[in-house]
């Protein structure tokens, strides 16, 4: 009877989890910081060529 309520708290905690980081948007947020981190990488690297 143990295993189905750790079973079940492992499916709710799963659920909380995936229903916060839809609620605050936090994989918008994670993706927006990696894009600034790569925006400052490029536009310091040298280029071959001038568009």
């Amino acid at each position: 009877m143990t295993a189905v309520y750790i079973i079940l708290g492992i499916i709710l905690g799963f659920f909380v989890l995936t229903f916060l980081i839809y609620w605050f948007n936090l994989d918008m947020k994670l993706i927006r910081f990696v894009y600034d981190l790569l925006q400052k990488h490029y536009d310091n690297m040298k280029r071959d060529k001038k568009l």
